[in-house]
């Protein structure tokens, strides 16, 4: 069975020590299972048409691929990955049959991981720009304004969408023995109380986030909204979408100069969803690249690099009661600070510590402790020739703004090959 059994295994607390410090949380359910090994999922949007880029894909780290068919299914199989499936769990179980037939295609094909419901489905009846261009709504935005003339629209519209979708999954189980989780992407501001009207009736949530503007970059909210999901989907696992494109890229939005993530960005945002208790991390946009941009598209795999390296901790049991606390020059701390999200796992002898500042500004004092167990031995930054000493069961790091630090036991973890992770602007 491509996925482990066991779907509500308990939290770990990892205790608070400062008001600025917030603890790793683990995501509630379980692992994919490739080539009968565990594996953290690591996904792309994009289907690439070359076999070759494909296998780069895969030899990146990129273990499960959007797949429109059983075609697609063979050809992620031949590459090592796993795949998900779009099916319209909206339509129910229609006249015509058409969800039926969708799950019935694929539903055996042993490459088969996850079923994807509507993307975006709160969003599309409630905030989407669309329905103001097509006359639905009276003025740009009316939703957010919550007008009588939106919110009459989205009740109509969630009183046709929602008992289908609903009926829609409980079919793609009936036809599938729930052998496959269901998973369903919203945007990341889309309305809570619909969210709440389906969340029971899937596996798991989850939201895309893209925050690199030309004129606005705000990495630090992948944070929140992977806290909101978790909250959202009542601590179900939270799959994150991250950005993979530019802006400047998609026709019909706000023209912008095509600005794409930095590679420290990229790794920001990954981190920044781990931290919070991402259950995956995947990336949309790729496909919009333009041919010429393989300088960003590197960039991208780099991290998948970086992530895949990791795999053992992030699929370990071991989850040690790592504190981490603020000791500033400043005090507690300036207003408005997010303060440093952390991670902890132990994988066998090793251990795994990630640091990330979502602050723009530098913490000079970041404590962590209960690192008694690591007396004498060293800590070693990887992707960096920066490593510390644990004395005293703790370990002191400076972080610069929206920096981030991963310390291992050994750096054996770090992938040998680093094209990509000098991208910048």
């Amino acid at each position: 069975m491509p996925f482990k059994q066991g779907w509500w295994s308990c939290l770990v607390s990892v205790f608070l020590f400062s008001f600025f410090c917030m603890p790793s949380r683990m995501p509630a359910g379980d692992l994919l299972v490739l080539r009968g090994q565990a594996v953290f999922p690591i996904g792309s949007y994009e289907m690439p048409r070359s076999d070759a880029d494909l296998k780069a894909m895969a030899e990146a780290g990129i273990n499960l691929v959007h797949c429109r068919n059983s075609a697609d299914l063979d050809r992620a199989a031949a590459a090592g990955m796993l795949g998900w499936v779009p099916v319209p769990m909206q339509l129910g179980d229609d006249p015509q049959g058409t969800l039926r037939k969708a799950v019935e295609a694929v539903k055996d094909h042993p490459a088969l991981a996850v079923w994807e419901g509507p993307d975006e489905v709160v969003w599309g009846f409630t905030a989407l720009s669309n329905l103001f261009r097509e006359g639905i709504h009276k003025v740009k935005g009316e939703w957010w304004l919550q007008t009588p003339n939106a919110l009459s629209h989205a009740e109509k519209q969630a009183a046709q969408i929602m008992p289908k979708l609903r009926a829609g999954a409980q079919l793609i189980r009936t036809l599938d023995g729930g052998r496959h989780p269901l998973w369903i992407n919203e945007a990341a501001r889309s309305d809570l109380a619909y969210i709440r009207q389906y969340v029971d009736s899937i596996d798991i949530t989850g939201c895309d986030s893209y925050p690199i503007h030309e004129k606005e970059k705000t990495p630090e909210v992948i944070a929140d909204y992977t806290d909101r999901y978790r909250a959202a989907g009542r601590d179900r696992p939270v799959w994150m979408v991250l950005q993979a494109f530019a802006w400047g890229n998609l026709q019909g939005f706000t023209p912008e100069v095509p600005t794409y993530p930095t590679f420290q960005e990229t790794r920001l945002m990954a981190y920044l969803s781990l931290t919070h208790g991402a259950g995956a991390i995947l990336y949309w946009g790729s496909a919009y690249l333009p041919p010429q941009e393989t300088r960003f598209r590197e960039s991208i795999l780099a991290m998948a690099r970086e992530l895949s390296a990791l795999q053992p901790f992030l699929v370990a049991v071991g989850r040690p009661a790592v504190q981490v606390r603020l000791i500033e020059s400043e005090g507690r701390g300036q207003a408005g600070d997010r303060g440093v999200s952390f991670l902890a796992r132990r994988a066998g002898a090793d251990w795994l510590i990630v640091l990330a500042n979502e602050d723009d500004r530098d913490h000079m004092g970041v404590e962590v402790g209960g690192l008694s167990s690591l007396d004498g031995k060293v800590l070693y930054e990887l992707y960096s020739p920066h490593e510390e000493r644990v004395e005293h069961g703790e370990l002191v790091a400076r972080l610069a703004a929206h920096q981030v630090r991963v310390y291992s036991t050994s750096r054996r973890y770090e992938t040998g090959r680093l094209t990509g992770r000098d991208y910048a602007r």
